[in-house]
Formats: structure tokens, sequence, C-alpha cells
């Protein structure tokens, strides 16, 4: 199960309130600034930082 679309649209980075996106395995969604993924559980996007994982370039 994926994000809705308009959801997505109005998601922001909790940390530096950039833009985020899916990723490719639609799992997470990224922040590109902050270097984050956010998990998502369910179909529902786990948006705090202490649950985001660092990713790599």
């Amino acid at each position: 199960m994926t994000v809705n679309k308009e959801l997505l649209d109005i998601l922001a980075c909790p940390r530096c309130k950039g833009d985020i996106m899916m990723n490719e395995s639609e799992d997470g969604l990224i922040c590109g600034a902050c270097k984050l993924l956010y998990p998502i559980e369910d179909g529902i996007p786990v948006m705090l930082v202490d649950e985001a994982r660092k990713i790599e370039d």
C-alpha cells in the first residue's frame, strides 16, 4: 500500500521542512536535504526524526 498522492504533496520533512519524495521501493519517504528515509508502515508514513534512517548518497 502506497501513500496517497494528495497526502504526499502536503507532507514535509519534520526536520528541515523541505520536500520529500517516495523511494523506489515505495516503502519510505526520502528527504534529500537531510539524507533521511522515513518509513511507511501499513500505508502510514512515520514522520518522526527519531524513527528515520540515514541514507547514503
